[in-house]
């Protein structure tokens, strides 16, 4: 058998190489002479990076940048194997998880560390750039990113305003005279999973603001920033991105690279599948077993399960699903080309000792799995 192994991570357990690994491993126990291609996936949230250069035998690259407080972070992204393709999780500089509740303020966020990544990444002659944009704690427009590729916001008397949310109240004009000049010869390809728009009842400010700690008030004037900056990005750019479905996420970084980059909005896992080939890959196998932590009514929109069991689907190759647990709903996925889904989980226990034990419970199931196969194949 030719088996293609695709999994996603396993949160806080295992990343999608360790997990891929995992799965070989109990495969291998059963039969030595499979054949087996492993595609560590990811859906453009956290692991993306990682999932990539495992993938392809690339590169971390670590830098410090300014972070969403403009206090310094320590960040990341990756390069492909090929030098080719450069992957950043604007959470790496600009995530809500490099700040406490108390620091949280989308008024004074900004995503000039996400910009600088993509400086950096730009420098190094990639012709791709991939960013996944979820976990952000800011409410900018992509107004910092912007500056730090080289535009400059200014107010009525041609002063630079702080690149923030709340800044934004303050912006006159928008000078793109200085914009990075590899901009225009690299594809920028943005995983966005959420279809939200730049302003309104739906937008980046009414629907992600509270998580990031606007109160009622800020969240007024954050949308009213954000409809100001809109009407200018488009007098500029003569791109209307406000109601663009994804403009809003990350706090409208959405709409920033849209406007200022050219980039495409596409389903993070769609992009991996086209990033990683796993379509030559699936076209020439038997099986393939996909999986991630968990599995529910909310797989089916977008999730790496269903990313890559719309390729096998396409194929007609079956698709065997490990999870870490299977909740409410999950049958869903069996509508779209998925064949069975299993537990990893044999027994009660705490979810400490679940994450433990993940890449043991993992091999176990994929050799039971392995074993079914094995059996049916004998009797035939």
């Amino acid at each position: 058998m030719h088996i293609v192994i695709a999994p996603d991570s396993f949160k806080e357990s295992l990343t999608a190489f360790q997990a891929a690994r995992a799965i070989e491993k109990g495969i291998l126990a059963v039969d030595q002479a499979t054949t087996i291609t492993k595609v560590p996936m990811a859906d453009g949230g956290e692991g993306t990076v990682q999932s990539l250069v495992d993938a392809t035998g690339g590169t971390l690259k670590q830098l410090t940048v300014q972070g969403p407080r403009q206090a310094p972070v320590e960040a990341f992204y990756g390069l492909s194997g090929d030098g080719k393709i450069a992957v950043i999780e604007m959470a790496a500089a600009s995530g809500i998880d490099k700040l406490t509740v108390a620091e949280r303020n989308p008024e004074e966020t900004t995503t000039y560390g996400v910009g600088e990544l993509i400086r950096d990444a730009l420098e190094t002659g990639v012709e791709e750039i991939l960013l996944g944009i979820g976990g952000s704690a800011t409410n900018d427009g992509g107004a910092g990113m912007v500056v730090a590729l080289g535009g400059q916001l200014l107010n009525k008397a041609g002063e630079c305003i702080a690149p923030t949310g709340g800044g934004l109240s303050e912006l006159a004009t928008i000078d793109l005279s200085q914009l990075h000049p590899r901009i225009k010869d690299v594809t920028f390809n943005v995983a966005c999973d959420v279809d939200n728009p730049l302003t309104g009842p739906q937008g980046a400010s009414a629907i992600y603001g509270p998580q990031k700690g606007a109160t009622a008030q800020q969240i007024e004037r954050l949308d009213q920033n954000l409809v100001h900056y809109a009407r200018l990005v488009k007098e500029v750019t003569g791109k209307d991105v406000d109601k663009v479905p994804g403009a809003g996420a990350a706090g409208g970084l959405g709409a920033g690279l849209l406007a200022f980059l050219g980039a495409e909005l596409k389903r993070g896992g769609d992009l991996m599948v086209e990033l990683l080939d796993l379509e030559t890959k699936i076209k020439q196998a038997d099986l393939v077993i996909t999986g991630e932590g968990g599995i529910n009514h909310q797989t089916i929109y977008g999730k790496t399960p269903i990313a890559v069991s719309k390729v096998a689907q396409k194929y007609h190759k079956p698709v065997i699903v490990l999870s870490g647990c299977i909740n409410s709903g999950f049958e869903s996925v069996y509508d779209h080309g998925v064949n069975a889904v299993f537990s990893v989980i044999p027994e009660l226990t705490t979810l400490e000792e679940a994450l433990q034990r993940g890449s043991e419970n993992l091999t176990r199931t994929a050799r039971n799995v392995m074993a079914v196969i094995q059996c049916l194949q004998l009797k035939k």
